[in-house]
């Protein structure tokens, strides 16, 4: 078999088949348009099945807490009358540390469930230690597959960290170093493992995290005797976003507002080899955030289940500098150690929560396990390694790969708005590179509409067309 770069490449659609079990054309409508629920509920995972799948793998039920401490400081910083309740849920008490064991309890499953003898995950973050968690309780081999240095075979810490915690649980790792052999190992080694793709975008995935959203829904009615306000969920791939929103919607929460929130690294590009490590985070910020939110595509499967902009209501982002600093400030005011990513949200819920009114609830949707080569010491001296230098001052100034700045005091801490308009536009670029805007059928425009959560009236003032 001809394993070139090409060949291997060709052969994709065919490799993703069988490593996934699922044929995507079933779901097909159009050239464009698919029936994404239909998708979703492939394989008959219901909400109550997925919960029980959770609970016998140790996955899910993690507590709520309230954050008095924060609260009250938002509350000084805040106009009279204003500073929510600020909560967070704790994801760190899953398995692995982090929310993505439900996505990887579901995908493991369904590998056990159908036969394959492993599983292979394309990470450097927290969910490959989820997926070689869960693959140690089912008895299944696990590959994970990491874009983890440059090209001078220097790692950041936190890839580090997390390679560790996979060889911990007894998958093998192999590591590349940033470039688009990413995916071709991936493949070729799906291929010739004949193991499970257990994707973060596959449908198995994102549905797993919708019991996060229904847990908050519960706890937050157990816990203050109402529904939550807000939800702020830190964004990357769209994943963790799409599988709460859903829960959240399950639970009747449709009136509760979801924020993503982003660390801002506008200018850096991930697939640089010159900046990748010139960021302090692997996850969580806008170079992932923005390309998936805007063309989901994008990912290692046919069909992305995770599709941000059909659940985002508000798009923020916060500095590195500011993440770092609320990090500090949840384990000295509160006594929790977790992060660093999980508190990208937990940063912009100190100024949103001075929005809202004081009897409102506002959750921060997850937390994370920290460690050696997460920790903000690491993390620090290795950005000073390369030539980012640390400041105390305001986060205003910030400029991604030059400096970080911690805030001087937390009424500093801000969000930055990032237009929906904006993204729901850029998406709409990428689908007229990709297809005739003029030869779009009916079922494409209701497709559109539940794409981008909006009229088709609305579509077409952003195509520039006349409504």
């Amino acid at each position: 078999m001809d394993n070139s770069y090409n060949a291997v490449m060709s052969r994709r659609n065919q490799i993703m088949k069988q490593a996934i079990g699922l044929d995507y054309s079933q779901f097909s409508l159009s050239d464009l348009a698919f029936d994404y629920e239909k998708m979703m509920n492939h394989g008959e995972y219901s909400i109550d099945r997925i919960v029980e799948i959770q609970k016998n793998q140790g996955v899910g039920n993690t507590p709520l807490y309230e954050l008095k401490n924060f609260t009250e400081i938002a509350r000084k910083l805040a106009p009279a009358g204003k500073g929510a309740r600020i909560f967070v849920k704790d994801e760190a008490a899953n398995p692995s540390g982090s929310f993505k064991d439900r996505r990887a309890a579901v995908s493991v499953y369904n590998a056990k469930k159908n036969g394959y003898k492993g599983v292979i995950a394309a990470t450097s973050g927290n969910y490959g230690a989820a997926v070689a968690s869960q693959a140690a309780m089912q008895m299944l081999d696990c590959i994970i597959i990491q874009e983890a240095f440059d090209s001078k075979g220097i790692y950041q810490p936190e890839i580090m960290e997390k390679g560790r915690a996979c060889e911990t649980y007894g998958a093998e790792v192999i590591q590349l170093s940033v470039g688009p052999e990413l995916f071709y190992v991936f493949l070729k080694t799906l291929e010739e493992t004949g193991y499970f793709n257990a994707s973060l975008y596959s449908p198995f995935g994102i549905a797993g995290i919708e019991t996060l959203g229904l847990e908050i829904a519960e706890q937050c009615k157990e816990i203050a005797g109402r529904k939550p306000s807000k939800v702020i969920v830190t964004h990357a791939g769209g994943g963790n976003l799409t599988g709460t929103a859903r829960g959240l919607q399950k639970a009747g929460c449709s009136d509760t507002e979801v924020i993503g929130a982003s660390i801002d690294l506008t200018g850096l590009h991930m697939a640089s080899d010159n900046d990748f490590n010139k960021k302090s985070f692997t996850t969580g910020h806008t170079g992932f955030s923005v390309p998936f939110t805007t063309w989901p595509d994008r990912a290692d499967v046919p069909k992305n289940a995770a599709r941000p902009l059909r659940y985002l209501d508000r798009f923020v982002t916060v500095s590195q500098g500011e993440a770092f600093y609320v990090t500090e400030m949840l384990a000295k005011l509160e006594g929790m150690e977790r992060g660093p990513a999980g508190n990208t949200s937990l940063a912009a819920a100190i100024k949103i929560a001075q929005e809202m009114e004081q009897d409102e609830v506002l959750v921060v949707q997850e937390t994370e396990y920290t460690g050696a080569g997460k920790h903000i010491n690491a993390q620090l001296s290795f950005a000073k390694e390369n030539g980012i230098e640390i400041q105390h001052g305001d986060p205003a100034e910030n400029v991604p790969g030059e400096n970080i700045i911690f805030p001087k005091d937390p009424s500093l801490i801000n969000v930055k708005e990032h237009s929906i308009d904006k993204l729901r536009n850029t998406y709409l670029k990428n689908i007229k590179k990709n297809f005739d805007i003029n030869d779009l059928r009916d079922v494409d425009w209701k497709f559109l509409e539940q794409e981008l959560n909006c009229t088709k009236s609305h579509i077409k003032t952003l195509l520039g067309k006349e409504s």
